[in-house]
């Protein structure tokens, strides 16, 4: 399986967007489109209900959106895949 990484943007780009600095709302839809559909936390059920990558999105939008305003779009693809490991990690 390739990086995440090279997955949005892959996806990215095939959408149209070349420009990878300031993200949008077209460009984080995109992003978490690969990584819900990457998502293997229905495999690890914890109640039948954890998520992780619903968990790291959540976070990343709440916390750091609101505390460090805008960020680029490799700066959110990387973001969520760090959430996820700590999420995951910390169970």
């Amino acid at each position: 399986m390739e990086p995440i990484e090279n997955e949005c943007i892959e996806k990215l780009k095939k959408a149209g967007i070349d420009d990878m600095g300031v993200i949008d709302n077209r460009s984080i839809r995109i992003v978490n489109k690969v990584f819900r559909d990457r998502d293997e936390s229905n495999l690890y059920p914890i109640n039948g209900r954890f998520n992780a990558t619903e968990r790291a999105i959540r976070k990343y939008r709440n916390v750091y959106f609101a505390s460090n305003g805008p960020c680029s779009v490799y700066e959110y693809i990387l973001g969520l895949d760090h959430l996820i490991g700590e999420i995951v990690n910390s169970i």
